[in-house]
C-alpha cells in the first residue's frame, strides 16, 4: 500500500489533523509556522490563516467554529475572525507550553503540556525535564489537571471503545492506557501498552471504526503503526517522510487516512534531497475511521 503526497505543505511542524465532516475538509496547524491550514482533498482548494503565536492544536466546535490552543492559552475562533480568549493553562510555569490537544467524547478539550522546545525565533530547544502534565478544558473555560503523572513530551489522545484514554510520552517512547474515574473526573490505573518500538517515537494518533489505534512514528520513524487498544501491533504502514506527526481519517466515506509531517531540525542538505518533508500524505487502508468529537 503506497502513501501519496496530496499537498506539499512544507510545514515546519504540521500537527493536530482533523476531518470536518460538515465542510468536507481537513484542518491542521503548523506549530512553528504559526498558521492554521484547511484543505479540500477533492478539489485541492487550500486556505491558511496566520496565528499570533505558536499554534499547538485545533478542534471543531458544536456551534460550527473551532477551538484553538496557542502556547499558553485556549481560544474560540471562527475561521478568520479574531481569536476570542477562553482559558489559560499553566500560567505558573512560564517554561512550559501546550502541545497535544484533542476534543474528547465528553465535549471537552483534552490537553498536554511540555517544556517549551521552541525558541522565540522558532529554532529548537532541547527538552531537559519531565514537566509536562495532562489537563481538561470544558466549554465554560474551566481547566483542571487530570493526572499527577508528569511527561517529557505529551502526545496522543484517543479513547477506546471501553472508555479508556490512550496517551503517550514521546521522549520515553511509551504509550499508556488510563481509566477514567467518573467520581473525580481524573485518570487512574495507568499501564504501559507499548514501549521501545524500534521505529521513531510516538506522536499523534487516531482510532478506526474497528476500535484500533493508528499512531504516527515521528523522529525518523517513517511510518504509521496500527495496533490494538492493548498495544498488540497489527500492521506497519510505510511513509515517504521522516517525521509523520498526526493522522486522521477523512474523505467522503471517512476511508482515507491522512497524515501530516514535519521538517523541524532538518538541515538544508536533507531537505534538498527530500523536498516534501512537512507535506500532507494519504493512505487508503481497508478500514474506515470515525467522525471527530466536537467541543461544547
Amino acid at each position: 500500500m503506497t502513501a501519496e503526497l496530496i499537498y506539499p505543505a512544507k510545514n515546519i511542524v504540521g500537527e493536530s489533523l482533523i476531518w470536518d465532516v460538515l465542510e468536507q475538509r481537513l484542518l491542521w496547524v503548523d506549530i512553528v509556522g504559526k498558521s492554521i491550514h484547511a484543505l479540500d482533498p477533492q478539489t485541492g482548494v487550500h486556505r491558511n490563516w496566520s496565528t499570533p503565536d505558536f499554534v499547538t492544536s485545533i478542534g471543531l466546535r458544536k456551534d460550527g467554529g473551532a477551538v484553538v490552543a496557542l502556547t499558553k492559552e485556549i481560544f474560540l475562533w471562527d475561521y478568520g475572525d479574531p481569536f476570542r480568549p477562553l482559558a489559560k493553562v499553566e500560567t505558573e510555569r512560564p517554561g512550559n507550553r501546550l502541545n497535544e490537544g484533542v476534543v474528547g467524547p465528553d465535549g471537552a478539550l483534552w490537553l498536554g503540556t511540555m517544556q517549551n522546545n521552541i525558541a522565540p525565533d522558532g529554532s529548537p530547544n532541547e527538552v531537559t525535564d519531565d514537566t509536562g502534565q495532562l489537563f481538561r478544558c470544558t466549554a465554560d473555560g474551566h481547566v483542571s489537571r487530570i493526572s499527577d503523572d508528569t511527561f517529557g513530551i505529551t502526545n496522543t489522545f484517543v479513547w477506546t471503545q471501553d472508555g479508556r484514554l490512550i496517551t503517550a510520552d514521546s521522549l520515553k517512547n511509551e504509550i499508556y492506557s488510563y481509566c477514567l474515574d467518573p467520581s473525580s473526573g481524573r485518570l487512574d490505573n495507568r499501564r504501559t501498552i507499548l514501549a521501545g518500538f524500534e521505529r521513531g517515537l510516538p506522536d499523534g494518533s487516531t482510532m478506526d471504526s474497528q476500535g484500533n489505534i493508528w499512531n504516527c512514528r515521528v523522529v525518523d520513524g517513517r511510518c504509521v503503526l496500527r495496533m490494538s487498544p492493548d498495544g498488540d501491533i497489527i500492521q506497519v504502514y510505510e511513509l515517504p517522510c521522516s517525521w509523520p506527526t498526526s493522522c486522521a481519517f477523512g474523505g467522503k466515506d471517512i476511508d482515507t487516512l491522512f497524515v501530516t509531517s514535519a521538517r523541524f531540525t532538518m538541515g538544508p542538505e536533507h531537505l534538498e534531497r527530500n523536498p516534501h518533508e512537512g507535506g500532507l500524505y494519504a493512505i487508503k487502508p481497508a478500514v474506515k475511521g470515525l467522525p471527530c468529537h466536537r467541543f461544547g
